[in-house]
């Protein structure tokens, strides 16, 4: 069996109490055209970096020997915080002054990436306050936190927002418990505004057991959903085609190399289309990442500094 391992530790959350809130202005920052990477045969990878400590180009330094591809197609941002506002007692979008560095610097922190071809997405994480994708108490309130969502991807240039339900602590401020709607609403309006942006789904929390109200099932609304749990095997458990999903989770640097390859020999055997990695930080990792990109790609990976 293989040994869970979470090491989004509760640390990292604390980190994220010193935040600035978000101020839409007029200005946006536009994507930058994306040079056509090297093709490559294979699963979609997935970097989640934690900006608290490391650089988002670490996800651009590793492509395959054999081809010259990009070892990571997504880069995901770690992490933006959903927080609430006692005094209006509404839930609002929030960034550290690490996650807000990086926002500000997209010049040189996100569109590097996106010039090679990796699509850079924002996850969002609960930070202790009672606020929850799971708890809005309307629809009105929900379409409004999908609307600051979809104005920091398009202020920002980024390719879309990935869900991380953990760390809400419902009820706390005097907010509500999780109900069935409130997710199915944050979906279905932020699928509205960004109809061909990225939303994904870490697959953990009471949101990610709450996909269908009404009648309307938002699961075909999520591009990927991968599984939480480092160093294991775990079919998420959201109605998608095995090329959206990632069962496969493990982190670069403590996840073994044998397990890091047997998962991604599972994923290609199996049939599925994604391989989740977390907490790529700034050392080589060639070692750790050739381990899944051998079974992934049939190719070593380099890493270039």
């Amino acid at each position: 069996m293989f040994t869970l391992v979470r090491s989004r530790a509760r640390r990292v959350a604390l980190a994220l109490s010193a935040v600035a809130a978000v101020a839409f202005g007029t200005t946006t920052m536009t994507s930058a055209t994306a040079a056509p990477a090297p093709l490559k045969q294979g699963p979609t990878s997935v970097a989640y970096v934690e900006v608290n400590n490391n650089s988002m180009l670490n996800v651009g330094k590793y492509t395959l020997a054999n081809g010259g591809g990009n070892v990571f197609d997504v880069a995901v941002i770690f992490a933006a915080n959903i927080n609430y506002d006692t005094g209006t007692k509404a839930a609002y979008l929030s960034f550290n002054e690490n996650v807000q560095r990086v926002l500000d610097n997209a010049a040189t922190e996100i569109r590097p990436l996106q010039q090679k071809g990796i699509k850079v997405v924002l996850s969002v994480l609960g930070n202790h306050q009672g606020a929850g994708f799971a708890n809005f108490p309307s629809q009105q309130a929900a379409s409004a936190f999908a609307k600051q969502l979809s104005d920091t991807v398009t202020k920002y240039g980024l390719d879309g927002i990935d869900f991380d339900d953990e760390y809400a602590e419902y009820g706390n401020n005097g907010t509500g418990q999780p109900n069935d709607s409130s997710f199915v609403h944050l979906v279905t309006a932020l699928r509205a505004n960004m109809p061909d942006k990225i939303i994904s789904l870490y697959n953990i929390g009471p949101a990610a057991t709450r996909l269908s109200y009404g009648g309307v099932d938002v699961s075909s609304k999520f591009d990927y959903a991968w599984n939480p749990y480092y160093g294991s095997w775990q079919v998420p458990g959201i109605a998608l085609p095995k090329s959206k999903l990632s069962p496969a989770a493990v982190e670069i640097g403590r996840t073994s190399q044998s397990t890091a390859a047997d998962l991604a020999r599972r994923t290609v055997s199996e049939g599925y289309g994604v391989y989740l990695t977390y907490n790529l930080d700034g050392a080589d990792r060639t070692a750790d990442v050739s381990a899944f990109t051998r079974e992934l790609y049939g190719s070593d990976a380099v890493y270039t500094p």
